[in-house]
């Protein structure tokens, strides 16, 4: 029996303070920790901030936006059980599902850096990110060179 469609439950999130965007906003809840918006709002829009200096950018979203788009997957694969064989199948990365990728491997570039403050974590890894490099980058690339190595499966996708 086919598995049942679950319906899409996307939360509405508002745009931030600052710079009136979504995707800063969801930026700032996947750094929060413990309920400590504040905190994180001050950690992002001071990384923000750093990252536009050191690139001697007026507009830290420009930077922000930038390091954004470089880190966005266009594929993934997904493992998909065919004839008791497991396979690697690459499909197209979409809409909330890219931004959602975008965002948890950019804080957990972040954090995987060590010995500075989170503010200059996060500012590192847009300056990082804005010049195509950085680890948020790397995933991406393993992620695209994973579905390409596994394009002869694409015809499992359909069917």
């Amino acid at each position: 029996m086919p598995r049942k469609k679950t319906k899409s439950l996307v939360r509405i999130v508002e745009p931030d303070r600052v710079y009136n965007s979504v995707q800063v906003q969801r930026l700032i809840n996947r750094v929060m920790l413990n309920g400590k918006k504040q905190l994180a709002e001050n950690l992002v829009y001071s990384g923000m901030q750093k990252a536009a200096d050191k690139l001697k950018v007026d507009n830290p979203l420009d930077v922000f936006e930038q390091a954004y788009k470089n880190i966005q997957p266009q594929v993934e694969t997904r493992s998909r059980r065919v004839g008791g064989a497991n396979y690697q199948i690459p499909f197209e990365v979409k809409g909330q599902r890219q931004s959602h990728l975008t965002t948890m491997w950019l804080v957990q570039a972040a954090r995987s850096r060590r010995g500075m403050s989170m503010a200059d974590r996060l500012a590192a890894e847009l300056v990082d990110a804005y010049n195509n490099q950085g680890t948020a980058v790397k995933k991406r690339e393993d992620t695209h060179k994973m579905a390409e190595a596994n394009r002869a499966f694409a015809h499992f996708a359909r069917g």
